[in-house]
């Protein structure tokens, strides 16, 4: 499966953290993401990354097309809601939403996606593409 990756600035030791707890699940299939938070998950697990542009230089938009196209099976937006970056427009959620996309916005609901994904409970998005 395809997954994306992103998180706020704020919310990257998060991220890191979470991939390197879960990187016997992520090794399993194709990561991607904006460009800083895929650097800092590549060097925490030694997993391969493909990386977008940075989130403000047009890495969101790069994520979104790829969402907008059923290219991504899941995603993992650590999100801080109490800093609203002027140039974010939450596309990125919306779009899951539209496409039927399972995507988490906290620590919370990415764990229970991974391991739904881990048992095979979201194996259904692969007769969606």
């Amino acid at each position: 499966m395809n997954i994306a990756l992103t998180a706020h600035d704020n919310k990257k030791r998060l991220m890191e953290n979470l991939c390197v707890a879960y990187r016997h699940i992520l090794s399993k299939h194709k990561l991607y993401a904006t460009a800083t938070t895929g650097q800092i998950v590549e060097d925490a697990t030694n997993l391969n990354v493909n990386k977008y542009l940075a989130g403000h230089l047009g890495g969101e938009q790069q994520m979104c097309s790829q969402i907008a196209l059923n290219d991504i099976d899941l995603v993992i937006y650590m999100r801080d809601p109490l800093h609203n970056r002027h140039y974010e427009s939450a596309s990125i959620m919306q779009l899951c939403d539209v496409h039927n996309i399972p995507a988490a916005s906290n620590l919370a609901t990415a764990e229970a996606l991974l391991l739904a994904l881990d048992r095979g409970e979201l194996d259904w998005r692969l007769n969606i593409r």
